[in-house]
């Protein structure tokens, strides 16, 4: 485990504080939970990317070709 120190404007410390309390969890809790998040959602994007870059229009139309030709059922029917 890192210490850290961390500056925040009172504004954020504030709601910070607030959350925490309602949540019934540590600020460092909330401040880490929220950091994991967000760390998750970067690294989730950045793979998505590196595997976009591998995608290849060919191959995507090749595995479609295999798929048969029918109606959408209902719940799946673009308005």
């Amino acid at each position: 485990m890192s210490t850290i120190s961390l500056r925040l404007p009172e504004s954020i410390h504030k709601r910070v504080k607030e959350i925490a309390k309602r949540e019934r969890i540590s600020i460092n809790q909330l401040i880490s939970t929220a950091l994991a998040e967000k760390l998750s959602a970067l690294m989730t994007q950045e793979y998505l990317e590196e595997r976009a870059k591998r995608g290849s229009r060919k191959r995507f139309d090749k595995a479609m070709s295999k798929i048969k030709d029918r109606a959408p059922q209902p719940h799946d029917k673009l308005e």
